[in-house]
């Protein structure tokens, strides 16, 4: 069987592999909108020329991000060759996590819940939240850098869909959205923080019903991340009416010798 790996450019031939498994490649195929296509590397395996493994290299957020589907010793062939980010954060099925060792020393291991939302689902939650724009970016930032860890780029704004809660001209609470792909129809939520003087009422769940509410509006299928250990926000989201899909593994990754 003829085997072969090959640096992809199609955005048609890379979404027919992601679009096997949708909602776990929910990250990658918003990827392949064209303001993003051309941050990433996509390289993949192949099997008498039928693809069998991907990996996706995307470099638009420090540090680069790594996102791994298909064949486990297929995608074994890929990050020893032709992949060489040398600190990535990286996503995976826990199937990849042995072959992914090989080449990658790996910290902050978590397992991750993918969730997704069925319309007919959704709960919202009523609050007075504010639609964020660009002249909100300073209060994002300020926001995430002072209290949160959370990877965020002024183009999710711009491109995305954001509300908040002010107080006293104030940014206290906010939900927004990791990417937004018209084109193939996924909205992804992230970016939900709260200050911690002003946690536990019900800012996050109000911001998130907001950003949902849009994105369903859209007629996007809504899906979002969160760390199974993360009981707290799971039970916010499933309150909302989200439902696990899938778990998957996130892993801050530095290249073998790259130290």
């Amino acid at each position: 069987m003829a085997f072969s790996i090959k640096r992809l450019h199609s955005r048609a031939e890379i979404y027919s592999f992601l679009k096997k498994d949708r909602f776990y490649a929910a990250y990658a195929i918003g990827d392949l909108e064209p303001a993003l296509f051309e941050q990433c590397e996509w390289y993949a395996s192949l099997r008498s020329g039928h693809l069998t493994a991907l990996c996706l290299c995307f470099t638009g957020l420090p540090p680069d991000r790594l996102f791994l589907m298909g064949a486990v010793e297929d995608l074994a062939h890929i990050l020893g060759n032709v992949t060489t980010a040398a600190r990535a954060y990286i996503s995976c099925r826990a199937q990849h996590l042995n072959v992914l060792k090989r080449f990658y020393s790996l910290s902050r291991i978590e397992v991750m819940l993918r969730m997704v939302l069925e319309p007919e689902n959704f709960n919202p939650v009523e609050g007075r939240v504010e639609r964020l724009g660009p002249g909100d970016v300073t209060l994002l930032q300020d926001l995430y850098r002072r209290y949160g860890d959370v990877a965020f780029a002024p183009y999710q704004l711009d491109r995305g869909v954001f509300y908040g809660v002010k107080l006293d001209g104030r940014l206290v609470a906010t939900a927004g959205t990791h990417l937004v792909s018209r084109t193939y129809r996924l909205g992804v939520v992230g970016n939900v923080f709260t200050h911690p003087q002003y946690r536990g009422m019900g800012h996050a769940a109000v911001c998130t019903s907001a950003v949902v509410e849009e994105l369903l509006s859209l007629s996007l299928d809504v899906a979002l991340n969160v760390a199974q250990r993360n009981e707290a926000a799971s039970k916010l989201y499933r309150g909302l009416g989200f439902d696990t899909y899938c778990t998957f593994i996130e892993a801050l990754g530095v290249r073998q010798g790259a130290q």
